[in-house]
């Protein structure tokens, strides 16, 4: 069974840093891609960041560009989130998600395995 468990979000002030970590099991990292999205409130669920399985290759938003960093570690089947340079814009509750990979990309749809979501809370 596919399982994705978050973990690292909390409450930073505008300008912090947090790694968030997204545990899977059930299937190894070398075979799926890896996406974070995000739900803000009042706004629809947006892709973030996301990396390949095949060859390392990554997708960031343009509003993360420069300040987050996504990065996996395949020994630990463990995927990150570097985030630096928080802003509030950034409060949101961060979801990681997996799929078989095919054809590598970042739209929700593609990923049909999510875990619980992980509240990141930026204070300005």
């Amino acid at each position: 069974e596919v399982q994705l468990v978050e973990s690292g979000g909390g409450l930073v002030q505008l300008g912090g840093s947090l790694r968030l970590s997204c545990a899977a099991s059930g299937f190894s990292l070398d075979d799926y891609a890896i996406g974070w999205f995000r739900l803000a409130p009042g706004k629809e669920r947006e892709g973030v960041s996301c990396i390949s399985s095949n060859d390392g290759s990554t997708w960031y938003a343009d509003s993360v560009k420069g300040r987050f960093t996504i990065s996996s570690d395949n020994a630990k089947n463990t995927v990150y989130l570097q985030m630096n340079s928080l802003e509030p814009e950034d409060t949101a509750v961060y979801y990681c998600a997996a799929e078989e990979e095919e054809g590598f990309g970042c739209y929700m749809y593609q990923y049909s395995n999510w875990g619980q979501g992980t509240q990141v809370t930026v204070s300005s």
